[in-house]
């Protein structure tokens, strides 16, 4: 067994693989860009070399500054991880030749599976499974509208050294698929430094089956089971479970046979993920081969009660595989959900800021199991530069149905505030009839749009529970009751001579100003008269009496209290309530039962409160690099239309008119930087 290893990665799967070379005595050194100066992993590691500037291309991507750092520190192997290095042959190669061991499969194979259009090729004459394509070396639009014509609508386009959902664009028709491919091919240039594409049917419908693999580069291999990611965004994984619900013991066979002539095929060493599409009968049609430990790893981890990195570490030290196909037993269920740092409502874009509030619950009851994989942690910021993951929600349990109870129940309870985050969606999702009942396909989400984009969240509980949160920071804050003890002049603000109570708070809902009034009636018992619609001069009145339509008004009453800092409880309407409340940039997050919403205070001595953006310009959602202008100053664009193309976080996003107008100025140029919140177009609505 190696004595030190480095890890040539950042976030959960640095934590991953440190945790296990700890248990097992290996000393472990990790690397850090200037971003990631204090990140977790690198409070983990034994040792930490500095390895450049934020830019992945500049730090993470530059193989000789991985190299010098284990050469350095005397390590003797190198764990890729997943992402950056983890499947580029020339690292593997380089490691080498430099006397250094390669955590992974040889160079030869991370070739041959590297191309997309080559593996399809090698496993064709494996006898694997293939679903119809073209991945010839003409890449002519002229080749692509033939073959895809051919093939028959709908396709998908797949950038042939691609991963995890990056330069894949799904085609319904003909008139799609030239700016389909233009605009795949930046992505994929960016994202990989390769231009070329295959194209495939598209299976409608389908199911996303992979079989984890591993072998001992001697053609012995054995699988791990199988695992169904088919819940995707943007062609990426976010809820996987193994083993697959509702699979037939035939298709079973044939699938995890497929997987393991696959790793024959190529006398796969190390762990290897080989994915399939199900089309829901008797069919799975190959669809590449990942030479690397792939995200959802821990699922197949829990139902076989196997350290996955520690078999990597074994197998990479020359030891043989720790056990036969035969001893490989699969017990019980598992779920894993992708926690990351973006707005789902948004069309999932991702979200940059201070983690402020970071409450993951593991949902624990009786000897259920959950696991949690981070690699961040409460005050990090969460930068523009790497994947947007939070954390990996890992749930295993005796039947398919305990383990999702539990998923369920630590989603529920699971509070971040600081970016957006998917926690809610993932909750819907977790908890939707269909999904509960196994029935999944790589268009659940489109298929079930309204019901989980559908917040059911109580919002009277909510307002509520703003209100007590309002008090007590208007109470706590106050110079007055600084140091003081309790009276009834400090803990009844609002009080009156032989009257009830009265505070007034104002809030700000879908851009419209609301009133509420607060009467405090006696201990943890209030009542609220909300004014739906307030003029500026009205709240500066502070009348409860005026408003622009007294039938819009609106009276709550409810008993409740704040028990710590950000728990509450609340009795509304008979209904015993209770949440989670805490800042949210300039907002109140409140969660109940997995879901939650904003309230954006409204301080009445600022005057009108409107913060619309201006119709005439766009601006940038988050950091990024602008890689495309589409249209140029002077253009007349229908709304909908692609202004110019920016990308963030590892994806590319479009920046489209709002509306019919003209293109009147660019400020930035291709290849800039740009900042969240500039202008990136000046546009005139005509």
């Amino acid at each position: 067994m190696f004595n030190k290893i480095l890890i040539a990665n950042r976030g959960e799967i640095a934590c991953r693989v440190l945790k296990t070379a700890k248990r097992l005595g290996i000393q472990t050194v990790g690397v850090y860009s200037d971003a990631d100066s204090s990140a977790p992993h690198i409070q983990m590691a034994d040792e930490a070399i500095h390895i450049g500037p934020p830019a992945a291309a500049q730090s993470y991507l530059v193989i000789d500054k991985i190299i010098e750092a284990a050469k350095r520190t005397g390590a003797q192997a190198i764990h890729p991880g997943y992402g950056f290095l983890s499947e580029n042959a020339e690292f593997a190669e380089r490691c080498e030749s430099e006397k250094l061991v390669f955590i992974g499969p040889t160079a030869q194979t991370i070739k041959q599976m590297g191309s997309k259009a080559a593996a399809k090729d090698l496993m064709e004459q494996a006898g694997v499974p293939l679903s119809p394509g073209y991945q010839g070396s003409d890449q002519s639009l002229d080749v692509f509208m033939r073959e895809a014509k051919n093939i028959g609508y709908p396709v998908l386009l797949k950038a042939v050294a691609g991963g995890g959902g990056k330069g894949m664009r799904l085609v319904e028709g003909e008139d799609e698929l030239e700016e389909a491919l233009l605009s795949a091919r930046r992505e994929a240039k960016s994202a990989f430094g390769d231009e070329r594409f295959l194209v495939e049917k598209y299976i409608r419908d389908a199911r996303h089956l992979e079989v984890q693999i591993f072998g001992d580069g001697k053609g012995n291999v054995v699988h791990f089971f199988e695992r169904d990611c088919s819940v995707q965004r943007r062609h990426q994984k976010i809820i996987e479970e193994a083993p697959a619900p509702n699979l037939s013991s035939k298709v079973r066979k044939r699938l995890l046979d497929a997987g393991v002539a696959a790793g024959k095929a190529v006398q796969y060493r190390g762990a290897g993920t080989v994915e399939f599409l199900y089309d829901g009968s008797d069919q799975v049609y190959f669809m590449e081969m990942n030479t690397r430990l792939q995200v959802e790893h821990p699922v197949s981890e829990e139902i076989t009660g196997t350290d996955l990195v520690e078999w990597q570490l074994r197998v990479a030290a020359g030891e043989p595989l720790p056990c036969t196909q035969d001893q490989i037993k699969q017990s019980g269920h598992s779920f894993e959900a992708r926690i990351y740092a973006e707005d789902p409502g948004a069309d999932f874009i991702p979200s940059t800021g201070v983690l402020t509030t970071l409450k993951i619950n593991n949902g624990n009851t009786g000897n259920k199991s959950t696991r949690i994989d981070s690699g961040v942690t409460k005050g990090q910021d969460i930068t523009p530069f790497y994947d947007p993951m939070i954390a990996k929600l890992i749930t295993h349990g005796d039947s398919r149905e305990e383990a999702l109870g539990t998923l369920r129940r630590a989603l529920k309870n699971t509070h971040i505030a600081g970016v957006e985050s998917n926690t809610s969606f993932l909750h819907a999702l977790a908890a939707h009839p269909e999904f509960i009942k196994g029935n999944v396909t790589t268009g659940f989400i489109q298929a079930h749009h309204d019901a989980l984009f559908t917040n059911a969240l109580n919002k009277d509980a909510a307002l509520a529970a703003w209100v007590l949160w309002m008090r007590k920071a208007v109470n706590s804050t106050h110079p007055k009751n600084a140091h003081r003890k309790e009276t009834i002049w400090n803990t009844l603000p609002g009080w009156r001579v032989n009257q009830p109570s009265q505070e007034t708070f104002w809030f700000k809902e879908n851009e419209t100003v609301k009133c509420v009034h607060v009467n405090h009636l006696a201990k943890d018992q209030f009542h609220l008269h909300i004014e739906e619609n307030a003029s500026a001069s009205q709240r500066r009145e502070n009348d409860p009496k005026n408003t622009n339509d007294p039938k819009k008004e609106k009276r709550v009453s409810f008993t409740g209290s704040l028990e710590g800092s950000n728990l509450f409880k609340l009795t509304l309407d008979g209904h015993q309530i209770k949440g989670f409340i805490a800042p949210h940039n300039d907002n109140v997050r409140v969660w109940l039962n997995g879901e939650s919403t904003d309230i954006k205070s409204v301080n009445i001595l600022e005057g009108a409160v409107s913060n619309s953006q201006d119709p005439s310009s766009l601006n940038a959602p988050m950091p990024g690099t602008i890689t495309a202008l589409v249209k140029k100053p002077g253009d007349t664009v229908e709304a909908g239309e692609i202004l110019l193309v920016m990308e963030a976080m590892k994806m590319e996003h479009a920046i489209k008119a709002p509306a019919q107008g003209i293109v009147r100025h660019f400020p930035f140029d291709q290849g800039d930087q740009i900042k969240q919140g500039d202008l990136l177009v000046g546009f005139e609505t005509t």
